[in-house]
């Protein structure tokens, strides 16, 4: 993602005269830049690249890196741009091949980002703008680097999001730039984080974390952030802030050869930003083509290797004056055509058109059914609906699945209102924004409504939110009603024959922020629902794979395969009555390394554990213990053995883990949340009854206070851990596993963790707690398992494993001043002894024994009333295991 501000003069002076530039370029140079040096590139000799660290002034260092290949002479030149949060690394590969094919490439990492100091200031045009036209200058002064004029270099700009904004930005400020290729970015980006003046706020809270923290920002931008995170409701100020630092701000000034690059599965930059920038550029004269592709900021198929290409063939033509080389269509969408049976993945097929249609291209009128319906908007709107989930699209993408036909968005009852087509006659292809005009009143005056058009099956239930988008809106003045129209998200989708169209209004979306005030909504329809054509954009045709010939032959075979072993495959071990009260046995149980016959990780491990114990599972590194805990939790399958929670034998998804809580080095938080709002949300995940959490047990014994009203970016480690074990807790499960939860925590810290653990055990539950800090087990933990090199070693009371040694514990009824304690060290067969809360230690020689301390200390008239042996379990653990740890 990339960001900047419009129209500072200064800027534009840098251009004007010539003589202006070439001095800013001999100061970036000549003022301290940096020592360049040349590295080859371990991957492509032929490829040489040089590292500088440039001064940009006030303090602003900007690292960078030039790419260069092949025999000299002059050649055009290339800006890479990273994505937010990203580097200059990230450009290397797509440098390397654009320095092959002939280009002078130049990579940098954006001001608060890789190794450049200075702040994050969302592309403002006296900051990071400021930065490309230094860039530029330094460009124009080597002599690999074809020019236009003095300090004019030939150049063109690329990247994705946060890069691919810069590239238009600094096409508006600086018109040295002769072609760009934008990707997956925004046109407006106040409309992108602000869209119908509804706040996104797990976007913006990611773009935040992603960064490290508010404090990465300038602080106008982090002040901003702060003020609309908190209210939920972006104001006038935050909105002018982020219009000055985008792209549309200068739409008028944008005027070379324009590639545009937008996802399709993008619930932070949809289609729309790219429609207004192709409308933007072409209406200043520059040639215009616009790509859909597969994938976005919600994950899927980025087409990499495809889009890269198509960059290179842009630049050939605009820059080096190629008139020959095919840039592609101008418009092209990636399409999904099925599954490939080989590795599971989608496949792509491209569809292209000679003109770009835009978004209301083609219009047809599908005919909506549904009366007037009221619908509650909850008190602190929740829970929310769920459509995109931001951050978790991962290499496949969540929003790519419903192009696959499977729906994961999500609705509450009571929460909606829905209207709904009858099934088509044929099949229908939407290229486009969706149009719906409403009736809306509120109770309150004010509406946040979410719009969005779910793609229904025949039987009418399976329903699938295509790239899991929504429109989200805020209309006012609605106590009495008005009509409003809504532009749905732009998709490219086919809705088969005999599916419908179902228009959904919901009053809370995860993704946003709603009004926490309770409301009731009401709302009708006023017209037809508008649907976009594109009848121009046609699909080559995909030639039928070799499977769909053999694959109905062989999936009769595994079937009849699966049929006669079934019975001995999926058979499951009956619950045990016996062990029914009992949180955890282990009996033999065995995992080998992965490619090993005979090589353990874990081998003929057996134990047993009670309520109401805290057990400490103990062992050097390597020792098991982690694959023990996987194979407790059903994440990895034994090779032999069993493990049974309560009498149910453990299976991957087996019902009896919905007793188990589990933190496992830490959990990730939504640092703009508070601790309630972070727990609340994980809680509605589960899609298991609000009432069942036992939120406010658990939380009381975590501890947290009143820092549960605070956004979790505020927290202290102690306090993240703690929520993260609140967490766990949630649904106060019987058996609560703990790995090292004390990571990171400072002495304090550590023993309030204890006291959690104590207090969570104390009501008849059960804790299994991993650890490397033995004198915190010692202190919390009433049972301990120790292994080493995958073997159980001893098990038992805490008590039972250190009691035998040297070292007494004299427990006394009251305490001994410190010259009866040199009294009993000065006596035979003692060693020392120590005056310690509740009594004396005693370390014995070795013809000491406890019968004649007993005696000796009657005499000195020492007050006893236990004698017990003591010793550290750090001496026991290194005992047990021969001093391997």
């Amino acid at each position: 993602m990339d960001l900047r501000l419009p129209g500072l003069s200064a800027l534009r002076g840098l251009r004007r005269p010539r003589r202006l530039v070439a001095a800013a370029a001999a100061v970036v140079v000549l003022a301290g830049a940096g020592t360049w040096t040349a590295v080859a590139s371990d991957e492509a000799p032929a490829v040489r690249r040089a590292d500088q660290v440039m001064d940009m002034g006030a303090g602003v260092r900007v690292d960078t890196s030039y790419f260069t290949a092949g025999a000299g002479g002059r050649r055009p030149a290339v800006l890479l741009g990273h994505g937010f949060g990203g580097s200059k690394d990230d450009m290397r590969q797509q440098a390397e091949d654009l320095a092959r094919a002939g280009y002078a490439v130049l990579t940098w990492s954006a001001r608060g980002f890789g190794r450049s100091t200075g702040k994050v200031g969302l592309n403002d045009p006296r900051g990071e703008v400021a930065d490309v036209s230094r860039l530029l200058d330094w460009l124009a002064g080597q002599p690999q680097v074809e020019l236009d004029g003095r300090g004019d270099p030939r150049v063109g700009m690329a990247g994705g999001s946060y890069g691919g904004a810069i590239a238009l930005l600094a096409a508006g400020y600086d018109d040295r730039v002769d072609a760009i290729a934008p990707a997956i970015t925004y046109w407006n980006l106040a409309d992108a984080l602000f869209p119908n003046g509804v706040f996104k706020k797990l976007w913006a809270g990611i773009f935040v974390n992603s960064a490290g923290g508010c404090d990465k920002f300038e602080k106008t931008v982090c002040a901003m952030y702060d003020r609309v995170a908190e209210s939920g409701v972006p104001d006038a100020a935050a909105r002018a802030m982020l219009e000055k630092r985008s792209p549309s701000a200068v739409g008028d000034r944008i005027k070379v050869p324009t590639l545009l690059f937008q996802g399709q599965t993008d619930s932070l930059f949809p289609l729309g930003e790219a429609d207004r920038a192709a409308k933007a550029v072409r209406a200043n004269g520059a040639p215009v083509d616009v790509d859909w592709i597969a994938g976005g900021h919600d994950g899927g198929d980025m087409e990499t290797g495809r889009v890269q290409a198509r960059v290179t063939s842009w630049f050939d033509r605009y820059l080096k004056g190629d008139k020959g080389v095919d840039t592609g269509p101008a418009f092209r969408v990636t399409r999904t055509g099925g599954i490939d049976s080989t590795d599971g993945r989608a496949q792509l097929r491209g569809a292209g058109a000679d003109s770009y249609p835009g978004l209301e291209g083609g219009p047809k009128r599908i005919a909506l059914r549904g009366g007037e319906q009221s619908f509650a908007n909850p008190a602190g709107a929740s829970p929310p609906a769920v459509s995109a989930l931001p951050g978790f699209g991962g290499a496949g993408g969540l929003a790519q699945l419903s192009s696959l036909g499977v729906g994961v968005s999500l609705d509450f009852p009571g929460q909606f209102a829905r209207f709904e087509s009858a099934p088509v006659g044929r099949e229908l292809r939407v290229t486009g924004s969706p149009k719906a005009t409403v009736r809306v009143r509120s109770s309150s005056g004010e509406a946040v409504l979410f719009a969005k058009v779910y793609d229904v099956g025949p039987d009418g239930r399976q329903q699938v939110l295509p790239s899991q988008l929504v429109t989200p809106l805020r209309v006012t003045d609605v106590r009495e009603g008005r009509d409003v129209t809504i532009t749905l998200p732009a998709i490219d989708r086919d809705i088969e024959k005999g599916h419908r169209l179902r228009l959904v209004l919901s009053s809370t979306d995860l993704g946003y922020a709603s009004p926490a005030a309770p409301a009731t909504y009401t709302v009708s329809l006023r017209g037809d629902l508008t649907v976009p054509t594109d009848p121009a954009a046609g699909s080559a045709a995909a030639p039928l794979p070799s499977w769909v010939w053999w694959l109905p032959v062989s999936g009769a075979v595994v079937a009849l395969a699966l049929l006669l072993t079934a019975r001995r495959r999926t058979a499951v071990p009956a619950p045990d009555p016996d062990l029914a009260e009992v949180p955890l046995e282990i009996t033999d149980l065995s995992k080998r390394y992965a490619g090993s016959a005979d090589r353990y990780a874990v081998r003929d491990l057996s134990f047993r554990v009670e309520k109401g114990q805290v057990l400490g599972l103990l062992g050097p590194n390597g020792a098991g213990k982690t694959t023990t805990l996987r194979m407790l939790m059903g994440l990895i399958k034994p090779d032999a053995g069993e493990v049974r929670v309560f009498g149910h034998a453990i299976r991957p998804g087996a019902p009896v883990l919905s007793r188990v809580g589990a933190f496992v080095e830490g959990a990730g938080f939504l640092p703009h949340l508070s601790g309630r709002e972070n727990l609340e949300l994980y809680w509605r995940a589960t899609g298991r009854p609000a009432a069942d959490a036992h939120l406010d047990e658990a939380l009381e014994i975590a501890g947290l206070g009143d820092a549960l009203a605070r956004a979790v970016r505020t927290y202290s480690q102690g306090m993240r851990q703690r929520l993260a074990i609140a967490q766990a807790m949630l649904g106060l499960p019987d058996l609560l596993i703990l790995d090292e939860p004390t990571n990171g925590l400072d002495p304090p810290q550590i023993r309030e963790m204890r006291q959690v653990m104590i207090r969570y055990a104390a009501a008849g539950r059960t804790v299994i707690v991993s650890s490397h800090l033995l004198a915190e087990v010692e202190q919390s933990c009433t049972h301990l398992v120790v292994m080493d090199r995958g073997r159980l070693v001893q098990a038992g009371p805490v008590a039972e494993i250190i009691g035998s040694g040297d070292t007494l514990l004299v427990g006394t009824a009251a305490a001994v001043d410190e010259p009866v304690a040199e009294k009993v060290a000065a006596l035979p067969g003692v060693v020392s002894a120590v005056s310690v809360d509740g009594g004396l230690l005693v370390r014995l020689a070795a013809d000491g024994s406890a019968q004649r301390l007993i005696a000796e200390l009657v005499r000195l008239e020492v007050p006893v009333q236990s004698v017990g042996a003591h010793r550290r379990l750090e001496d026991a653990f290194l005992t047990l295991i021969g001093g391997s740890a």
